[in-house]
């Protein structure tokens, strides 16, 4: 009985002293950091809502708060080193003076040649602030005043002085009291004839006596039937539009021959060219939005995390935030190429989405989009 109680004890003790070990050993291997060194050197750069330096010297933000979970998950010790720009802590990153970049960093081509990128944990891209607030009087009649409307009523009038023309040739001779002889008077006749025949006016006072005059005058009938139905259409269209619409711009279409602003130098520029809209760079989303407010220009694009965030704290009923996004770009934190811990920090992340603790994060800075 003392040998049975005795192996028992044996067995016991060896597989707790087993499943010790091996738990010991995972955390070892997860907690280990590169290269034996007791802390990480953090690089730190960026803008609101990602990096946000508070009055302590402290750091917050979206960024932060994400690599802070994964560092306490793993029980790495870090020591935050802060740059004015994203591109001077990588610069820091390719020179070895840290171990990692945190911040609003954009994963690209080019910089995939010579840093790690731990997978994104935010997907960025440009959106479209604008006002909501009523067209003025002018901006409801502009549109009959536009270059497209001349060019309209141009070509109006040349297809009425054509048909007007092949009226006066059909009838001059048939019938001169309609259609005088003088080329002025005749071709006037037949213009007034092609207004009248459209307009389904039907003065009587000209009419058609000969064959060609009646085919010719038929098939404009025809025509101007179709022709009057939609010029109709689209001035109706036009009135309501600019009646009851709003000054709130959509999506990229949209911005052609309009003013935006954006930070000078931003991937926007580039994009409101593409676009055919008129750039007014600012140095800050706070002079861009400012604009806005006093009509100097038609829209803001920018960001669209930094645009939520700004709309967040600084809430306006008359600005709209569309909901289109252009030049996407994933957020992700920077490795040196010889880094042993990116795996690891892709782990961590795939763990705090699936908690939706990432989401809850970006929530609480960003808010709920409506």
């Amino acid at each position: 009985m003392a040998i049975k109680t005795f192996k028992k004890l044996f067995l016991f003790l060896f597989f707790s002293t087993a499943v010790s070990f091996f738990a010991t050993s995972a955390h070892a291997q997860k907690t280990t950091l590169p290269f034996g060194r007791d802390s990480l050197k953090v690089g730190v750069a960026g803008n609101a809502p990602f990096v946000i330096k508070e009055k302590g010297g402290e750091f917050a933000g979206i960024a932060v708060e994400i690599w802070e979970g994964i560092a306490s998950k793993a029980g790495w010790k870090f020591k935050y080193v802060p740059f004015n720009t994203v591109n001077q802590s990588l610069a820091a990153l390719d020179s070895g003076k840290i171990d990692l970049a945190v911040g609003p960093i954009s994963i690209t081509a080019d910089r995939v040649t010579h840093l790690k990128f731990s997978q994104p944990f935010y997907q960025s891209s440009l959106a479209i602030v604008s006002r909501t607030d009523k067209p003025s009087f002018w901006e409801r009649i502009e549109p009959f005043f536009s270059f497209k409307l001349v060019i309209a009523v141009g070509v109006f009038l040349v297809i009425l002085g054509l048909v007007g023309t092949i009226l006066w040739l059909a009838e001059r001779k048939a019938s001169p009291e309609q259609f005088p002889t003088k080329p002025s008077s005749g071709i006037a006749n037949g213009m007034w004839l092609a207004i009248v025949t459209m307009s389904t006016t039907g003065y009587g006072d000209k009419a058609p006596i000969t064959f060609w005059g009646r085919i010719i005058a038929g098939s404009w009938m025809v025509i101007s039937i179709i022709f009057a139905t939609s010029m109709v259409a689209g001035i109706a269209s036009t009135l309501t539009l600019s009646g009851f619409g709003n000054n709130t711009i959509t999506s990229a279409e949209q911005l052609s021959g309009k003013t935006a602003a954006t930070i000078a130098g931003s991937p926007a520029e580039e994009f409101l060219k593409e676009n055919s809209a008129k750039v007014a760079p600012v140095e800050n989303l706070a002079d861009a939005i400012a604009k806005l407010k006093n009509k100097e220009v038609n829209a803001v694009v920018y960001d669209r995390p930094q645009l939520m965030y700004f709309l967040k704290n600084n809430k306006d009923k008359k600005l709209n935030l569309s909901k289109a996004e252009y030049y996407k770009q994933g957020y992700g934190f920077a490795f040196p190429m010889n880094t042993e811990i990116t795996h690891h920090v892709n782990v961590e992340l795939l763990e705090l989405t699936e908690h939706k603790k990432i989401n809850r994060i970006i929530t609480y800075w960003l808010g709920k989009e409506e």
